[in-house]
């Protein structure tokens, strides 16, 4: 399951209900003590309840509610859930979707008591009409009860079918948007929302306030991560293992029951186990790591910076080992300011991880920043400005003006060592002339090396709002030169083009002679990267272009889940391909020097 949204209600300064959308890579940004870590915690409390606990305190002091509402939204859901023996069914089935076909959770909390009470709810379009609404709250006599007084030729074992029946006899269920309850519902909601819990990303949070004691966050939160994630690779022998006690439990209740029917038959009727198998953290819980360094030196004891570093290893090694293993559930990290005590080099190190993780199937990477220049290499699209309105609320936005926002509340600061802004599309745009750059440079040293160079600094547009960058010219008072390289594939990005070029103030621009920039790539290092055979054209073939083309032969190859969508596949060709373009590759594609033309022009300005 992948997390599409989290909806925040009456928790701390989030009074009135909020709506975030989360993309792979996303980054709140925003100044301190504005609502950012607010969002990561609801996200915590949501998935864990551990690493931070819903209190008394946490319902909004103004508004007089004592409910906390935290509704998240998710796509890639399970194909379908086993409720009972024999008693499969789907998501769509039991009519627990949204409109566009998500599954939206939603957890309330009332703070009136010390210890808050949790009720867990599904928000969907759901039948309403007389008779057929709360079927999923019915035990089964009450099914059969329905079933029986409408005549219904239906097997009265398994709900899942009697509902089905119960709906199909109806011409009219009137659809409409309802609250669904689970937890308090009887038999089937409860056994839902098992089936459901066991399929929701696991979510670790790393909080950027730590201590330095042996149990010191930053040392364990990874390592309790990695267990958590290790567990989730064993899970069906987990699952085997409860079933087992499941069943031995059962056959002991069963003789009992039999030894207490013979001292007296009128003492018990019925003697029924109701098994609570523990829950994936009660597994997690049973395991600790210790993590000593250099010379015994424990992790805790060594200085800020080298504990954070942690991460990158954690981030790192996770990324590869999901490249070798699908897994039956998807991990979401959220990190708070990672570029706390961190050098430069280091945050750069900390960037291409996370965006590397990101990249991946079944990962999503979630972080918060004040600082414009570490957000500023992260995707464009995955932003998050988190500000205050003029009546003092908080307000997250994304879209077109969020970066003039952010220039404008904290500060955009040029770097003196920056000639030129090399402004592209996105941020597989930005692999891609770093890759192609440093193989030319290696045989031609006079060109320069992007992935190096302090002279140029990249800035990923966005498609949708390239335009409006353009028109803005958001970036004038930094005062540098600006170089902008589009894909040909927008032809309306050409009058874009003649603005830049009328500026007159030593920047330019350009549209790329083929197709997009993916068909300036080798087929050698496709196949070398992914084993796959794509044959890359100057220009679209049959309407699709190279990451349409890449999809399909890796979807071919690999055979899991469905193809990947455009974006994911650019993303998987610049961080695997484009690191195996060699000059020859890059001359062969291009053997009218079209690349090298547009780095020596950068040359010049440099």
């Amino acid at each position: 399951m992948r997390l599409v949204s989290i909806s925040i209600k009456n928790f701390r300064c989030y009074s009135d209900e909020i709506t975030i959308p989360i993309d792979d890579l996303t980054t709140f940004i925003g100044k301190n003590d504005i609502g950012k870590s607010t969002v990561l915690e609801a996200m915590e409390i949501f998935f864990n309840n551990e690493t931070v606990k819903i209190e008394q305190g946490d319902a909004n002091v103004y508004s007089g509610d004592t409910k906390v509402t935290i509704t998240c939204e998710f796509s890639e859901l399970p194909a379908s859930l086993t409720l009972d023996a024999g008693a499969e069914t789907t998501l769509a089935d039991e009519y627990l979707l949204t409109q566009t076909g998500t599954l939206r959770i939603q957890k309330v909390f009332d703070c009136k008591a010390k210890a808050p009470s949790l009720e867990v709810c599904v928000i969907a379009r759901h039948p309403t009409a007389d008779g057929v609404t709360g079927l999923i709250e019915m035990k089964e006599s009450e099914l059969q009860k329905l079933v029986k007084a409408k005549g219904l030729d239906v097997p009265l074992k398994g709900n899942p079918g009697m509902r089905r029946a119960l709906w199909n006899a109806v011409d009219d269920l009137k659809i409409n948007e309802i609250s669904i309850p689970l937890t308090k519902a009887k038999e089937d909601g409860k056994r839902i929302w098992e089936q459901l819990d066991s399929y929701l990303p696991m979510f670790a949070l790393f909080q950027s306030d730590r201590s330095s004691r042996d149990s010191d966050g930053e040392v364990q939160t990874p390592m309790k991560a990695a267990v958590a994630a290790a567990i989730a690779e064993v899970q069906d022998e987990i699952d085997a293992i409860q079933q087992k006690v499941k069943e031995k439990a059962e056959e002991i209740a069963r003789g009992t029951h039999e030894a207490l029917k013979t001292i007296d038959p009128n003492l018990a009727k019925e003697l029924t186990p109701q098994f609570s198998p523990p829950s994936t953290a009660k597994w997690t819980g049973l395991f600790a790591v210790n993590m000593d360094t250099d010379d015994g030196i424990p992790l805790n004891k060594r200085g800020s910076g080298i504990r954070r570093l942690i991460l990158v290893s954690f981030f790192k090694a996770a990324a590869e080992r999901r490249l070798a293993t699908g897994k039956k559930r998807s991990i979401i990290y959220a990190i708070e300011e990672p570029e706390t005590a961190q050098h430069p080099n280091n945050q750069k190190i900390l960037i291409d991880s996370f965006k590397a993780l990101a990249g991946e199937s079944g990962y999503q990477v979630i972080l918060t920043s004040h600082s414009p220049g570490f957000a500023a290499d992260l995707p464009t699209d995955g932003i998050r400005f988190v500000t205050r309105d003029a009546a003092g609320k908080p307000s997250i936005q994304s879209g077109v003006d969020v970066f003039e926002k952010v220039a404008e509340t904290l500060g955009v600061v040029a770097d003196s060592r920056v000639k030129v802004l090399f402004c592209v599309e996105g941020p597989t745009d930005v692999e891609a002339f770093k890759c192609l750059s440093r193989a030319l440079h290696l045989k031609d040293p006079t060109l320069p090396d992007l992935s190096t160079s302090k002279s140029v600094a990249f800035v990923p547009l966005g498609g949708s709002t390239l335009q409006h960058w353009v028109a803005s010219h958001y970036l004038k008072a930094l005062k540098t030169p600006e170089v902008h390289i589009y894909d040909n594939d927008v032809q309306k990005y050409a009058q874009s083009v003649e603005h830049v070029n009328a500026r007159a103030d030593g920047s330019w621009a350009k549209m790329t002679a083929k197709y997009e920039i993916e068909n300036y790539l080798h087929s050698d290092a496709i196949k070398d990267a992914f084993d796959v055979e794509v044959a890359v054209a100057d220009h679209a073939v049959n309407g699709q272009g190279v990451p349409e083309l890449f999809s399909a032969a890796y979807h071919a190859a690999n055979s899991v889940g469905a193809p990947m969508n455009s974006s994911s596949s650019k993303k998987k060709l610049a961080a695997k391909a484009f690191p195996l373009m060699t000059a020859d590759r890059v001359s062969e594609r291009d053997p009218h020097g079209e690349v090298a033309g547009w780095f020596r022009q950068i040359a010049n300005m440099i």
